[in-house]
């Protein structure tokens, strides 16, 4: 089937009993044994709901996978894969990550004994280089928050190989609807399901995706040790959002490539970052390896202070943290989304304080154009 059927159809059939052609909501913590030493296939919500369950069965077919692991949020669902990880373990991790990744890479998970090293996410070089004997895992992002460099999945992907190392790929900005990373040599993905999955900016959650049942099984364990689970009411909004994913990719992609184009006649911004663009300086490998360009754009206006009055300025974007809802949010990535990446590291990437990062959303592309060039314009004046 195509994606887009798929997305519609995947992880439920309809109830058996009832009839009811969307996932019930099980609001339980438990379940009912038929007699003593014999349950009905479920025994506790930590360990398994039936709407969770449909959510990750929708999400094993989307990627392609053998199995889906659902978890509180996309954060809960990267520590989970570094739980498949021992004490002296090494990770290579792409250096433009969100903020939040980069903070639990340097906290909570060099804390455990796991090392590890950031290398230049646009450089499959980089990678190999980075590799040692205790290299477990290579974790990257693509495109990268907010800088959009893309990753050479089918090089990296052979590089972990070469490594015996997991090869993972957060694929939350272009959703399986635009990239599939197991064609690339992906073991696990993951996704923040609060982004585009669920698309309406009313749930947080994540997902992680296994190539093989064997790595999926380790995941539901960590999940249920653990208990980071996601719930069913969140569960249920995220299958909901799952039925107009492909639509709604299409309208997120075909506004900012509207939106890419006219920022980058603007005079004032000096320099835009959407792999979209001709000028991207990765935009073949993304014509490649992606079917589409995503709704993400990052553009840098110069200085905070033109930063904060375009972001204060704009009507139809909300300043907001997060991104992937039908509604349009403006983000300034040195003080919100990677304000825990120092400074000077932010400088080195190039995240500067002007930056300004772009989730476009679903409202009418002359809207939203209309709006960024008011806003424009009042910066200029700054």
């Amino acid at each position: 089937m195509k994606i887009g059927t798929t997305c519609v159809h995947a992880g439920y059939e309809p109830d058996d009993v009832t009839g009811a052609v969307n996932v019930p909501i099980y609001a339980t913590s438990t379940y009912a044994y038929r007699k003593f030493g014999e349950h009905c296939g479920w025994e506790y919500s930590r360990t398994g709901n039936p709407t969770r369950n449909a959510l990750e069965r929708a999400m094993a077919e989307l990627e392609g996978g053998a199995d889906a692991i659902a978890f509180a949020s996309g954060l809960a669902a990267i520590d989970a894969v570094t739980d498949l990880l021992e004490t002296g373990d090494h990770v290579v991790a792409a250096d433009n990550l969100y903020g939040g990744t980069y903070r639990l890479f340097t906290t909570t998970t060099r804390r455990h004994g796991i090392e590890v090293t950031f290398v230049d996410s646009a450089d499959p070089a980089a990678f190999a280089a980075a590799c040692t004997d205790r290299t477990r895992m290579i974790f990257v992002e693509t495109p990268s928050n907010p800088l959009m460099h893309v990753v050479d999945l089918a090089a990296v992907g052979a590089t972990a190989r070469d490594h015996g190392a997991l090869m993972v790929v957060d694929n939350t900005f272009l959703t399986p609807v635009l990239q599939r990373p197991f064609d690339f040599g992906a073991d696990l993905v993951v996704h923040s399901t609060t982004k585009y999955l669920n698309g309406h900016s009313d749930g947080v959650g994540g997902v992680v995706i296994a190539r093989e049942a064997e790595l999926g099984q380790r995941l539901h364990t960590v999940q249920n040790n653990v208990g980071a689970i996601l719930g069913p009411f969140d569960a249920y909004l995220v299958l909901r959002g799952l039925k107009t994913l492909a639509v709604r990719m299409g309208v997120h992609e075909a506004n900012a490539r509207n939106l890419a184009s006219f920022l980058l006649s603007r005079r004032e911004i000096s320099r835009v970052l959407y792999p979209g663009l001709a000028n991207h300086p990765q935009h073949a490998l993304a014509r490649q390896q992606q079917s589409g360009f995503g709704g993400m754009i990052a553009f840098d206006l110069g200085s905070v202070e033109k930063a904060a009055v375009f972001c204060d300025t704009v009507k139809l974007f909300t300043l907001a943290e997060s991104l992937g809802g039908v509604e349009s949010l403006v983000c300034h990535p040195a003080t919100m989304t990677h304000a825990s990446v120092p400074p000077d590291e932010r400088q080195r990437l190039g995240i500067g304080d002007g930056m300004v990062r772009l989730s476009v959303g679903i409202e009418d592309a002359a809207d939203l154009e209309a709006d960024i060039a008011q806003a424009l314009n009042a910066a200029a004046n700054v």
